[in-house]
């Protein structure tokens, strides 16, 4: 989470999920960041196992890993169920306070 937390490096990373491979000087360009800033958060992004290389020649690809998002995949549906629930309970909440305002879905018993 804390590799995606920089927005800089999010999008870095949102590029490079966009794409088959990408190498850095394709990253660099229209990003208004330089080449060793976008160097850096392709460290950090490889180091947290969410991007991979593959050299060839003077070139380095990069590609996203989908796995490295496991965990925070992980976090989020633990808590996905905690606001479920919340958002569900304040659903009824609001039917009981005023029905007008927010009717009962017509597909759904809750």
């Amino acid at each position: 989470m804390r590799a995606l937390a920089d927005p800089t490096r999010r999008a870095v990373y949102e590029r490079i999920a966009r794409s088959e491979e990408i190498t850095v000087a394709e990253l660099t360009q229209h990003s208004g960041v330089s080449q060793g800033a976008v160097s850096q958060h392709l460290k950090t992004l490889r180091t947290a196992g969410l991007v991979a290389e593959r050299p060839e020649g003077r070139k380095v690809y990069y590609r996203a890993q989908p796995q490295g998002l496991a965990p925070l995949l992980d976090w989020m549906s633990f808590y996905g169920v905690f606001w479920r629930d919340r958002v569900d309970a304040l659903r009824l909440l609001l039917r009981e306070i005023d029905p007008v305002v927010l009717p009962p879905p017509k597909d759904a018993s809750v």
